[in-house]
């Protein structure tokens, strides 16, 4: 109904309000009969009170109030425009009739009016609640049955809009809430039925078929808690975002997403230590080796912030280089970005760009990673990983950059891939190099990153779009993960710390177990595993190792002021033996793969050939 069409309506309702209420004053004060000659009075009493009522309600502005959203605020607004139309009433009738009307007849009329008109608005709330929540349906399918984790304001708030938005198919049926003074309460009419550990039983009995985490402001560990706990139930899960974004309107209840992997991990957001971070890269001239890449273009949008007076972004591909490019200029569009095209293994190339411009702070991210495919391709490895590190390091040296940060990898340690292997060397490489030069030289190493082009999880998610089956290569393989975002700040913290020489190493949190990561994400995408999707279990790949570290025995470890950064000492790396047999490993590229092997395993004697 519109608002030129539902105002008179209203003002009608209210009219008939005041002439009941006022007729049942009279009738109740003379008990039953009103004398013929008080009829002029009940008739002025009536007009007087319907106009000031009526002012009163536009006043408060009553009148143009949505009152299927009605709360205490709309009954204190009613409160005010009856008990001020009704002074108003009262005393123009008493001057105007000399007296007719009685302070008990005042106050039975006020309280008439005041129950009656409150009361059909409270009418129509209940109404509309009633209404709105049993008829949701589309295509005769009911609502699905929903249970809300969390009695808290975001909690309400998300059942509010529930049941109000025809758009939903979600029916709240039941709250949990840990709060001891909130269970077998009542919500808008929804029970409180118990805390998290009662999840698994209330979605059995109430046959919940969504569950909604609303919990907004909770930290990540108690989020994964509670994820853990919904896991092992049938029922869909989604979450509400963060409650800054809710309470400013960037997030509406419709926009509730999916649980993701990273909500797992249990881990509370990293806090940085902005200064440090600014004190090294503004005013600098940055280099993004890698830039297109899934970390180097998160090391962009993370460097930009803190204004750097010109931000390099350098890599081979042309397409990922013009993307990350595209998004830094409409994210940053004062900051003075230059896009490079080049192959970190051409010396000349790489010479050229350092002279040009200069660039002060490095980070080197340009790397091949997977790992089956380089244990196929070791030359490609070596000369990208090992020689392309050499000639980026060794520019950063010659042109009097201030600090060098090497990207590594827990398969760095102990390796048992070429790939692990060449970023080991990599690292000895600049810590060999650190030792003669004023250039700040550091590697920061850290596990998988959900989410990068190499990850299992879009791999993972891929297999279950196409109904299964996953493949998991060992059900014991173990792997420390972090979100992409979460290590490049940390990447960039770590970088602040550089004293020269130190590998950094990130605090990963707990290794999870790929099959667990399978399994949660089957779950997660609203399946059962091995009964919707198949896990199979296809075999350890060449290179590969059931579990990563993240130390060498020789390294120990340290603390830093970040308590999720640790040092492992530098290593006593002899530079002139170290390029020696560099030179022997490039002359024997593109030779018999398992002469290369031999070599490397004389470089890191770690190194533990398993293909």
């Amino acid at each position: 109904m519109s608002y030129s069409k539902r105002t008179p309506m209203l003002v009608l309702i209210d009219m008939i309000i005041v002439w009941a209420s006022i007729y049942l004053t009279f009738l109740a004060h003379f008990r039953g009969g009103i004398p013929q000659e008080v009829m002029s009075v009940i008739m002025l009493y009536t007009l007087v009170s319907g106009i000031s009522l009526a002012c009163a309600m536009f006043y408060f502005q009553l009148y143009n109030r949505i009152w299927q959203y009605a709360s205490v605020g709309e009954m204190v607004a009613i409160a005010k425009a009856v008990i001020v139309s009704c002074l108003i009433s009262y005393a123009v009738t008493s001057f105007l009739s000399a007296g007719e009307i009685t302070l008990y007849m005042f106050l039975q009329n006020l309280n008439g009016i005041l129950l009656m008109l409150g009361g059909s608005r409270f009418v129509w709330r209940v109404f509309c609640d009633n209404f709105y929540g049993s008829s949701r349906s589309r295509g005769g399918k009911p609502a699905q049955r929903t249970l809300v984790v969390g009695a808290g304001s975001c909690g309400v708030m998300f059942v509010k809009e529930l049941a109000h938005n025809d758009s939903f198919m979600m029916k709240p049926v039941a709250f949990v809430d840990d709060d001891p003074y909130k269970q077998k309460l009542q919500l808008h009419g929804i029970p409180v039925m118990g805390n998290r550990l009662d999840i698994p039983r209330i979605v059995e009995e109430q046959r919940i078929d969504d569950i909604i985490i609303a919990l907004p402001s909770v930290s990540k560990t108690q989020i994964s808690d509670i994820i853990n706990i919904c896991k092992t139930t049938k029922a869909r899960l989604k979450i509400i975002p963060l409650i800054q974004e809710y309470i400013q309107g960037k997030m509406a209840a419709n926009q509730m997403r999916d649980v993701q992997v990273e909500d797992l991990l249990g881990r509370d957001p990293i806090q940085t230590d902005l200064q440090n971070i600014a004190d090294y890269v503004q005013n600098k001239i940055v280099l993004v080796t890698g830039a297109g890449g899934s970390i180097g273009s998160e090391l962009c949008r993370q460097v930009a912030p803190f204004k750097p007076a010109r931000l390099l972004l350098l890599g081979h591909g042309e397409n990922s280089i013009y993307g990350i490019e595209m998004e830094m200029r409409r994210l940053f569009p004062n900051l003075p970005i230059e896009t490079v095209i080049a192959d970190v293994q051409d010396r000349t190339r790489i010479a050229d760009v350092f002279r040009e411009f200069g660039p002060q702070v490095v980070f080197h991210a340009a790397a091949h990673k997977h790992v089956p495919l380089m244990e196929r391709n070791p030359s490609e490895a070596i000369k990208n990983n090992v020689f392309g590190s050499k000639n980026v390091a060794e520019c950063a040296d010659e042109f009097g950059a201030e600090r060098f940060v090497l990207i590594s990898t827990d398969k760095a340690v102990n390796p048992t891939s070429i790939m692990g292997t060449t970023k080991r060397i990599a690292e000895m490489f600049i810590q060999s190099l650190d030792k003669h030069s004023k250039t700040k030289f550091v590697a920061v190493r850290f596990g998988n990153v959900l989410g990068s082009r190499g990850s299992v999880i879009p791999r993972f998610k891929d297999q279950i779009a196409r109904g299964g089956p996953v493949t998991v290569t060992h059900p014991e393989m173990v792997r420390y993960f972090m979100t992409i975002p979460e290590a490049v700040q940390l990447v960039i913290q770590a970088g602040a710390f550089a004293k020269g020489g130190e590998v950094f190493i990130l605090d990963m949190g707990k290794p999870v177990k790929i099959v667990d990561l399978a399994t949660d994400l089957i779950r997660l995408s609203g399946y059962e595993p091995n009964v919707d999707i198949d896990i199979e279990f296809s075999g350890i790949r060449a290179g590969e190792k059931l579990y990563e570290e993240l130390l060498t025995s020789e390294e120990g470890m340290s603390s830093t002021i970040h308590d999720r950064i640790f040092i492992g000492k530098p290593m006593n790396i002899n530079r002139t033996e170290l390029e020696f047999e560099m030179r022997r490993l490039e002359r024997v590229l593109g030779s018999d793969p398992e002469e290369i092997r031999a070599l490397l395993q004389h470089l890191v004697p770690t190194y533990r050939n398993v293909s």
